[in-house]
């Protein structure tokens, strides 16, 4: 009965995943607001509330940490006020849409990681953009820029927990 049980779970994990893409959203929108270098507030074209988003398949500093305001400031200065598309393909638990960011055709997620500022994410060694990670590390820009590794920020938090209140402004559109 459990392995039934299994079995029926894994089929509904992997339509739920071959699924995602078909149920992605795009749209249109101006980024009005860099929290850090992985969350940003995006107003869509079509008007209603700003949206807090969190860029899919990257992990850039908290921005407490050891780089974190100049990974924010670099992905601020590329997109801050810039129309872009947003796709969209699902929700993380903080209900902040998973998105990748393009602007004038570029993968703003890829850029951020192939210029050091972020690390890929990876799931047993694979990732979209492991292997932009990769060729940052070896050219030592960003995070890298040391010749040290950088502690992530998954071992940041587990160390130091949440950044705390106040932490540096983020970069935001005047109103």
């Amino acid at each position: 009965m459990r392995r039934l049980a299994g079995v029926a779970a894994g089929a509904l994990l992997v339509g739920v995943t071959a699924s995602s893409g078909a149920d992605e959203s795009v749209y249109a929108a101006r980024v009005m607001r860099v929290f850090d270098a992985d969350t940003v507030w995006v107003q869509p074209d079509t008007g209603g509330r700003w949206r807090k988003l969190r860029l899919d398949g990257v992990d850039a500093p908290e921005i407490c940490q050891a780089m974190g305001v100049a990974a924010r400031d670099a992905l601020a200065a590329r997109l801050l006020a810039q129309a872009v598309t947003v796709r969209e393909r699902a929700h993380d638990s903080y209900g902040r849409g998973l998105v990748v960011i393009e602007r004038e055709g570029e993968d703003v997620n890829a850029w951020l990681v192939r210029t050091g500022w972020a690390w890929a994410s990876r799931w047993r060694g694979q990732g979209v953009y492991g292997k932009d990670e990769d060729r940052a590390r070896d050219a030592r820009r960003g995070l890298w820029a040391t010749g040290e590794a950088p502690e992530t920020p998954r071992d940041f938090r587990r160390r130091h927990g949440p950044c705390e209140p106040p932490w540096p402004a983020p970069a935001s559109v005047a109103r």
